[in-house]
């Protein structure tokens, strides 16, 4: 069985028997409603989106290795003159580039020598008349072409894979680009591909602003254009599994839903097909892969991008521009290219109509929170020559002063909270400039995001008695030994003008139900001064 040219239908034809397949077999009469111009194509997602499943499709339906006729014929492509005159008509060139360049660094030879080596093997054996084994791959195809009329569907899965494991001065990346430039941009490329089609985490590569192969036409993750229905699932596809299956599509949807792909709500097929399989929603697509993926990116806090994380977190939206992003995971000139490194990666969610960023969803959020709830230890931290701890990065720094928040207001030393929220806003939320309570709103979120651990998210505007109280936080655990939290905040005014109007709106009776303690938190910030204040008072019932 050939490993590269023409492969059989076999992977695909399993997976569309799997109990919950979502039949996708359309996107084919997409992409061959697509004219000789548009034959180049980069589509890019996040891990467990459906990118392998897809170049599977691809093969099943162009590849000459295989006869998928009785394969398609209940799926929901539409089976006109141009579907049938073209299924399993081309020479395919499939590549799982993750697979090969391991095996490449495993036998110690560069990536684009192992691929082409292997591909001109088998062409050489399919067409024993015209190919050498010493021709370069470029060359065969041409031959091939030339000689016979018959065009290449070339199909990489996983292609930015060493773009994503080498660094940027690496030889075998260069090299890797330049395979890829000879490939697809020779004077030939255009008449002996019918189809390349290149999936991936990251878009095409840019150096000095411009594409390295810029002959692809790219949908991604800022830019899914009419790609964006048919890599991952809809809603529509999501909720009839869920009434399928009997599982809550609410839940499902406050877990997994928040990608806005061209004005289509898109989930990652991984995370909503374990939840409905097994019930369960946690974490599933963001364990495949490490948090050690963005750390390094948020750390660097290059022009405030921690800062923005933060405020994304918090629930905020954030202005982002797309642009210059080199798509390499270890060049950045400035925060936007973080934060759009961070969408391409799925860790974040980009909306092309206001053209903002934001935490796309619960599952996303708990990444953020795990590590922002870690209780440390003094293994985790670095030790300096005077034998002191230090943190390891500005997350974990921030992590431990969003802790010591909690804490001080569980043990009502408000004078701490006061001191830590001056800190905080002044090392890690300095971009936020109080110009009202709401702006300090801001600031409490992002510092009380330990709390996470074990309370709510947090509810702005609770109505409460005679008004709206600003910041309630909820325990998890109804009958937890957490104390209830209800925060008033002011801005340059005074911290007893908060307990004050806390009292008098009688805003704690919205808690009866709370059986446990409930803490009264008041914090003021003065413009003058720059100060924060705070009160907290407890409420036993």
């Amino acid at each position: 069985m050939p490993r590269f040219l023409n492969k059989n239908n076999e992977k695909f034809a399993r997976f569309s028997k799997t109990k919950y397949f979502v039949d996708k077999t359309v996107f084919l009469n997409k992409l061959l409603e697509k004219d000789d111009n548009e034959k180049f194509i980069c589509n890019s997602r996040p891990r467990r989106f459906g990118k392998s499943v897809t170049a599977d499709m691809l093969v099943a339906y162009f590849s000459k290795g295989a006869d998928s006729r009785e394969l398609f014929a209940p799926l929901k492509c539409i089976k006109d003159d141009i579907f049938l005159q073209n299924m399993n008509q081309y020479n395919t060139i499939f590549v799982d580039m993750q697979a090969q360049f391991t095996t490449a660094q495993k036998k110690k030879i560069p990536p684009n020598q192992y691929l082409e080596k292997n591909i001109v093997k088998e062409l050489h054996l399919e067409y024993p008349s015209f190919i050498s084994s010493e021709d370069t791959l470029e060359e065969s195809l041409s031959t091939i072409y030339y000689e016979t009329g018959s065009q290449f569907v070339i199909i990489f899965d996983e292609w930015d894979y060493p773009i994503r494991e080498l660094e940027e001065d690496s030889p075998d990346r260069a090299i890797y680009i330049d395979f890829l430039r000879g490939l697809f941009k020779n004077s030939d490329a255009k008449d002996y591909i019918r189809l390349a089609y290149l999936t991936g985490i990251l878009p095409i590569i840019r150096a000095k602003g411009q594409s390295a192969v810029n002959n692809f036409h790219e949908y991604t993750m800022v830019k899914a254009k009419d790609f964006a229905p048919y890599i991952g699932f809809t809603e529509e596809e999501t909720r009839s599994l869920c009434e399928k299956y009997q599982v809550d599509f609410q839940k499902v949807k406050e877990w997994y839903n928040g990608y806005n792909l061209n004005g289509t709500a898109m989930y990652n097929p991984l995370s909503v097909v374990e939840a409905v399989a097994n019930h369960d929603f946690d974490q599933h697509w963001t364990e495949t892969g490490t948090y050690s993926d963005i750390r390094e990116l948020i750390n660097i806090n290059m022009d405030g991008v921690l800062d923005s994380i933060l405020l994304m977190l918090s629930g905020e939206k954030i202005p982002l521009n797309i642009h210059g992003c080199k798509n390499d995971m270890h060049t950045f000139a400035n925060k936007d290219q973080v934060i759009t490194t961070l969408v391409h990666l799925g860790y974040v969610a980009y909306d092309s109509q206001t053209k903002e960023a934001y935490i796309p969803n619960k599952e996303v959020q708990k990444v953020f929170e795990d590590y922002a709830a870690y209780e440390y230890t003094a293994d985790d931290y670095a030790v300096n020559d005077q034998g002191a701890y230090g943190y390891p990065d500005r997350f974990t720094k921030f992590t431990g002063y969003s802790q010591e928040v909690l804490h001080s207001i569980t043990h009502k030393n408000a004078e701490r909270v006061a001191e830590l929220l001056q800190i905080m806003h002044n090392e890690f939320v300095s971009s936020i400039r109080y110009h009202d309570e709401n702006s300090l709103c801001c600031v409490i979120m992002i510092a009380m995001l330990a709390s996470l651990k074990t309370y709510h998210k947090a509810i702005r505007e609770f109505p409460c008695g005679k008004g709206f109280a600003d910041l309630v936080y909820l325990p998890l655990q109804k009958n937890s030994d957490k104390p209830a939290i209800l925060m008033e905040l002011k801005w340059n005014k005074s911290v007893e003008t908060a307990i004050t109007q806390i009292k008098e709106r009688q805003y704690p009776k919205s808690l009866e139900d709370y059986a446990g303690e409930i803490l009264l938190v008041g914090i003021d910030y003065q413009k003058e001064t720059k100060e924060h204040t705070c009160i907290i008072e407890q409420i036993q019932k």
